[in-house]
């Protein structure tokens, strides 16, 4: 586990949620590992952006995002018939983008086991994300689990087909979603990096997911932009709310 957690832990002064923590990251390393490598540059002191980005280049994001996108522009350039609606499903895809990275932290990666009946509801994404907190240097868990990933990415194919009139509305819209999809995984690939900021907007969206996963994951859940937390009042300020004892949990104790 990487030192800072621990440090945190040892300020949090809770044995039983160190001994928590530790047992999920073991797991999670175990499972994560063999899918995607763990180079010892990115949570190396002294990380470039170039060198990020060539990391972030070998991962399995990267490498079915990039051509998806490419090839979703390229198809809609060759279609042609450009309207106005072409730049307003853009901005409509953009503009929810806030709401949408809330919504789906909150109710579905924050999501604690649930059963029905002898049925356990406990989706990939939420199991994926507590291990993501257990351990937030572990880069397999930074990224959106690969099977995700995949079905997202068809089922948007069939989502714009259904909600717009033609192929070329479709086709915009899913490069739009496509490239806000790649430019999460690559912010929030960067923010775990040991990548320090420079530029203003990163510092200020760096500085708040980590406030996320070591002082309290209650609040602030935008990762690329955080409308959303200041419009439902999920940003404080880091000392307006105490530090969490399940940040590092949330909340659910771990299965093996």
């Amino acid at each position: 586990m990487a030192s800072g957690s621990r440090r945190t832990f040892a300020r949090l002064g809770s044995q039983r949620a160190r001994e928590t923590i530790d047992a999920v990251a073991i797991t999670a390393t175990g499972i994560v590992r063999g899918r995607e490598a763990q180079p010892d540059a990115y949570t190396a002191p002294g990380l470039t952006l170039r060198g990020a980005a060539a990391i972030f280049a070998g991962t399995f994001s990267a490498r079915l995002l990039v051509p998806v996108v490419i090839a979703t522009a390229v198809l809609r350039v060759c279609l042609g018939g450009w309207r106005w609606w072409d730049l307003g499903i853009a901005a409509i895809i953009l503009g929810a983008q806030p709401f949408t990275e809330w919504i789906i932290h909150v109710t579905v990666l924050h999501l604690k086991p649930r059963t029905v009946g002898r049925v356990t509801i406990d989706p990939l994404s939420s199991r994926r994300h507590r291990q993501h907190h257990a351990d937030p240097k572990i880069l397999g868990l930074v990224l959106v689990p690969r099977p995700i990933m995949v079905a997202t990415c068809l089922t948007n194919v069939l989502v714009f087909w259904l909600i717009t009139p033609t192929w070329r509305l479709a086709l915009s819209g899913m490069v739009t979603a496509y490239a806000m999809y790649l430019t999460y995984e690559w912010v929030h690939f960067l923010i775990h990096s040991s990548y320090r900021p420079k530029h203003w907007y990163y510092r200020y969206i760096y500085r708040a997911h980590r406030l996320h996963h070591y002082r309290n994951e209650n609040y602030w859940f935008g990762v690329t932009v955080h409308l959303a937390d200041h419009v439902l009042r999920t940003f404080p300020g880091k000392d307006d709310v105490p530090v969490s004892a399940t940040a590092f949990t949330l909340g659910v104790e771990p299965t093996g």
